[in-house]
């Protein structure tokens, strides 16, 4: 990921010059780690655009094309560009597909690389609620998607698709490369450069730069880590943790919901989805501003059980909606449970599930693993995605009510496994997290 701007001489001062004791980041470090998260989780927008796009535009693509229902972030980027470019000039179900699976392939880098790097240029203090923002852009963006595709043509959203990319391929011209990643791979001026560009030319990074390089040249020590290094004892419990919090997030049932809450409020009487999705929206994006503010306060694990406890109790409102829903006398109960249900879902799951996963998996891998264990995450949410993705329209066949039982009774097992095993990250290096659950 070789993103690096230009360094002036006076960032690019020796690490020993800095004087006197530690002083605290001066008001450009603040701005630099701003500028270059905004950049970075323009991907977080597009993610959430492509999210979003599916419920409203289903039935126009349906009608229009004859269907039935059946360096990392810079090449996200022109995959995104290329997959929504395709999709606008879409003739047939195959440009269509190949743009999807364009876009698909991008926001797929993108739902790893963002929070990891967010998580490597942000203090400690900051770095939760700084990688919480990648989630709220994710919202933010179905939420435009949904607004705007009540009254645009599937078409036009696809367009819409194309600016965030386009902006951030500006952005990532201008912003540092990770400073972690630099000690990682032995590029010292560069790594020094970085972290003073993210820190302030006046701040002392004398303590946090040794910290980094100690590990670093630790890390160095040790092979590049396999995939089937991964499952040996002294990272079982990152990869656990890691990939169970994935699992749990995608079969919880988000996906089936934003892909296709339109329909699933249809089905519980609404006339239309637009209402409901508008009332999504309204839902989603305060509560996963408060979880941004609420990560460094609170920390990670309080609110990762609240939110699966709430998305728990929506899915169990609308389970209780679909099994009551032939009873006429209580048609407009029904109704209201189905909202109410969808409502606390969507509030619940923005506020922590949503996004803190993300957060403490580019926490919790060490550099010489990360690659391969960012892999194996998201291949296991996005294959989780699909799985259930897929197979919602038939599990809803089967049993409306079961389907969000289930969902329940997976949020409710989510409670139990954050309580066992996931660790409080919250204001702690990542080098402290790191050597705390793995073994070196």
């Amino acid at each position: 990921m070789e993103v690096g701007g230009e360094v002036g001489e006076e960032t690019a001062r020796p690490l020993m010059e800095a004087k006197g004791g530690r002083r605290p980041p001066s008001q450009p470090s603040i701005l630099v780690v701003v500028a270059s998260t905004a950049v970075a989780v323009a991907g977080s927008f597009v993610f959430g655009m492509s999210v979003g796009y599916s419920s409203p535009s289903q039935s126009g693509i349906m009608y229009d094309l004859d269907l039935s229902l059946a360096e990392a972030m810079a090449i996200s980027d022109l995959f995104c560009i290329a997959g929504w470019l395709s999709i606008v000039f879409s003739k047939n179900f195959w440009w269509l597909d190949v743009g999807r699976f364009s876009v698909g392939c991008g926001i797929g880098v993108f739902s790893y690389v963002v929070p990891v790097y967010i998580s490597e240029i942000t203090p400690k203090n900051l770095r939760g609620g700084f990688a919480t923002v990648n989630q709220l852009m994710i919202c933010c963006g179905a939420s435009l998607m949904y607004v705007v595709g009540t009254v645009l043509t599937w078409r036009v959203l696809a367009i819409i698709g194309l600016a965030p990319c386009l902006l951030q391929l500006l952005g990532l011209i201008l912003i540092p490369e990770s400073p972690r990643w630099l000690a990682k791979v032995g590029q010292h001026e560069e790594f020094e450069a970085a972290l003073r560009r993210l820190r302030g030319k006046d701040a002392d990074i004398c303590e946090e730069a040794e910290e980094i390089k100690e590990f670093a040249e630790n890390l160095r020590r040790l092979p590049q880590g396999s995939l089937f290094e991964l499952f040996q004892k002294k990272y079982l419990h990152s990869v656990t943790v890691g990939v169970g919090l994935m699992v749990l997030q995608q079969f919880g049932g988000v996906n089936a919901i934003g892909f296709y809450a339109s329909e699933i409020f249809v089905s519980a009487g609404f006339s239309s989805g637009n209402s409901g999705m508008l009332a999504m929206v309204a839902v989603q994006i305060p509560m996963t501003t408060l979880g941004v503010f609420l990560m460094d306060k609170a920390g990670r694990r309080p609110l990762l059980m609240v939110s699966a406890a709430g998305t728990c109790l929506g899915c169990f409102l609308v389970g209780m909606s679909f099994l009551s829903k032939d009873q006429e006398w209580v048609k407009e109960l029904n109704m209201l449970l189905a909202l109410a249900g969808i409502l606390v879902y969507t509030g619940s799951f923005s506020l922590g599930m949503g996004g803190i996963p993300w957060v403490i998996m580019s926490e919790i891998f060490p550099i010489n693993v990360k690659g391969v264990a960012g892999s194996l995450v998201t291949l296991v949410s996005w294959l989780g995605s699909w799985v259930v993705s897929y197979a919602f329209n038939f599990l809803m066949m089967w049993s409306s009510a079961g389907t969000f039982f289930m969902f329940a009774c997976i949020c409710g097992l989510t409670v139990l496994f954050v309580e066992r095993l996931v660790p409080e990250t919250k204001g702690r290096a990542l080098e402290e997290i790191q050597a705390s659950l793995n073994f070196f």
